[in-house]
């Protein structure tokens, strides 16, 4: 999907009761929405939309993969996402934000969703994404490994520790 157009509800043309929309998203929509976090990944985004009078609640189902960075190793992995969240839309004078509530402008009543949904997705990441245990770049494990602040020892035996570091290591116990 390289538009975006088709995120953009019509709330005005939807009849009373319920009406349920499907997307699939891939790297085109991350790129059209500027996505600054995730920029690969594939998404199924089902939206049940249930209306009332000028009331809507949305019900969104997200399921797929985001490619993103292993914090450790900085190889791209692959992180599962499946979320469900819920919106809440009335029609206003115009359009507003607050918490899960939204004002569309009666006039218009176009609703975008596009951002709605890579929040929803970027919320389903969690904040520290590595690699099982073993799957991580072997030779940046290793840099790391040498670059290790908390490496006490090398080839040639103990080294003795920096007293700066020793006064610390005293507050870690």
């Amino acid at each position: 999907m390289s538009s975006l157009e088709s995120l953009r509800i019509d709330l005005n043309g939807l009849r009373d009761g319920q009406t349920v929309l499907d997307y699939d998203l891939d790297e085109r929509y991350l790129e059209a929405v500027q996505a600054p976090d995730i920029h690969k990944g594939n998404f199924h985004v089902t939206v049940v939309i249930l209306r009332t009078d000028k009331f809507f609640e949305l019900k969104f189902h997200t399921q797929g993969t985001a490619i993103i960075p292993c914090d450790k190793c900085l190889d791209d992995m692959e992180q599962p996402v499946s979320a469900d969240n819920r919106l809440a839309v009335k029609f206003g004078e115009t359009y507003a934000e607050e918490d899960d509530l939204v004002t569309v402008a009666e006039d218009e009543g176009i609703l975008d969703v596009a951002w709605f949904i890579y929040e929803f997705i970027e919320l389903a990441i969690p904040i520290r994404h590595v690699h099982a245990p073993g799957k991580c770049n072997s030779a940046m494990m290793k840099v790391l490994q040498e670059h290790s602040a908390s490496r006490r020892d090398d080839e040639e035996g103990d080294k003795p520790i920096d007293p700066r570091w020793a006064a610390l290591l005293k507050i870690k116990e």
